[in-house]
């Protein structure tokens, strides 16, 4: 979901569409102008985020799977939305190696401070060894100009056998980003296998998958012996069993004055959405379940510019639901 100027929010839906809210109401008519998206399986069109400079530029960003079922990898295009239809779409970046699978996309965008985005990037489900490969682009959190040119000042830049757009490698299967400009952090959250999913503050560095893990393969064999290596990174948080964490927001707003700074992960098994209470140096100190009575699987969950909390779910009839405080007795 991306919050437009005028409080409409644009939606994405997996099978390809765009589609936009206005005055709280679904507009029956998608958005023209999306760009061919490869679906199947966990294959489709992903995040929408718009430009910082959106009020000047209307440039909107789309991350989706593109290609075919034997080669196909995550995308980023990017174009002006006139409030009814995408313009001057421009494919931007593409992840490299192409893969024949249908899982693993990763797909999430976050826009940093100096006017690069971060972009997290899959490996693949079948490719996890390429996570420790700093030649594919697979398992790891790339960093890119907007216009999808490397900036200069990446970690590998000028480094032989290295993708230049590498910021982090070794995760899994990234479905949450979000940067927070009060604290500078980069938050993650990735899925594991069968257990061990993880949250992670984001720096340049070694996540570790599949190296190490806290969970197992579904046949239930050690995907990996350690969960601890030296050189590679802990979890902050690592969740066993499986909550599947999709779609990560940091609460900054004046709704929710006792959620100040803290984190939300929509949960797609688990089917609730959850709040990681955080003090002011980003340490956890507790966790608490919300709508975990509806069991509706959650898919992303974001923060309104006007404070409020928006989840989406993920269903064949998927709702979009806005979060307000109760009322008081």
């Amino acid at each position: 979901m991306a919050f437009l100027p005028d409080g409409s929010v644009l939606v994405t839906e997996r099978t390809g569409r765009l589609r936009l809210i206005k005055a709280d109401v679904l507009q029956p008519q998608a958005i023209s102008g999306v760009p061919a998206v490869h679906t199947g399986s966990q294959a489709g069109l992903f995040d929408i985020v718009l430009h910082p400079n959106f009020a000047q530029n209307s440039l909107v960003y789309l991350t989706y799977a593109a290609g075919t079922k034997g080669a196909n990898g995550t995308q980023v295009a990017r174009a002006r939305f006139d409030g009814s239809a995408l313009r001057d779409l421009q494919v931007i970046f593409k992840a490299m190696p192409l893969k024949d699978t249908d899982n693993h996309y990763g797909g999430r965008m976050a826009f940093l401070p100096d006017g690069t985005f971060a972009l997290t990037i899959g490996e693949g489900f079948e490719y996890r060894e390429k996570a420790q490969d700093l030649s594919s682009d697979l398992g790891k959190v790339v960093r890119l100009n907007d216009d999808g040119t490397v900036p200069q000042n990446n970690p590998f830049i000028g480094q032989s056998g290295a993708r230049p757009e590498i910021y982090t490698w070794g995760h899994r299967n990234e479905q949450g980003l979000v940067f927070d400009a009060q604290s500078g952090r980069l938050w993650e959250t990735e899925h594991g296998p069968r257990g061990g999913d993880e949250l992670n503050i984001v720096a340049h560095k070694n996540y570790g998958w599949p190296v190490i893990t806290y969970g197992m393969d579904y046949s239930g064999a050690y995907v990996s012996p350690y969960t601890q290596r030296a050189g590679l990174e802990q979890p902050l948080i690592y969740w066993t069993p499986s909550i599947a964490p999709s779609g990560l927001a940091i609460y900054r707003g004046d709704k929710f004055p006792a959620w100040n700074g803290d984190l939300f992960v929509g949960a797609l098994a688990f089917k609730h959405l959850r709040r990681v209470h955080l003090d002011a140096q980003g340490n956890v100190i507790s966790q608490e379940q919300l709508l975990n009575d509806k069991h509706w699987r959650i898919r992303d969950v974001r923060v309104s510019p006007d404070g409020y909390l928006y989840v989406s779910t993920d269903e064949a009839d998927g709702r979009v639901l806005r979060l307000e405080p109760a009322a008081s007795s």
